[in-house]
């Protein structure tokens, strides 16, 4: 009888993991799923992916949980120390600088 190699459902590139051979970010199924979405609901919200890989990346989640939750984690940090938009962090230059641009497309 052969042998059946095992499957590889998630490929770390560029410092973040990935469904394999997708642009769908493992971060963007393990959110989904720690909200309670069914792997059949996370297909429905990921078109692209089979219901077989949605099932490799939350075994891959959940086989390595603490390096992954880690790893979100400092994500979520470093998303939240990014600079804000103009508009939000100084709105009177962003409406200055709006009103001067409307005035130069005059």
């Amino acid at each position: 009888m052969p042998v059946v190699a095992a499957k590889s459902y998630i490929e770390y590139r560029n410092d973040t993991y990935w469904v394999e051979g997708t642009r769908i970010s493992l971060d963007s199924i393990v959110y989904a799923f720690q909200q309670g979405l069914s792997p059949e609901s996370i297909v429905q919200s990921f078109p692209l992916l089979t219901l077989e890989q949605v099932y490799g990346a939350i075994a891959f989640y959940l086989a390595n949980r603490t390096e992954i939750d880690a790893y979100l984690a400092a994500e979520t940090e470093a998303f939240e120390t990014m600079p804000q938009p103009l508009q939000e962090s100084n709105p009177t230059l962003y409406e200055k600088l709006m009103k001067a641009k409307q005035q130069k497309d005059e």
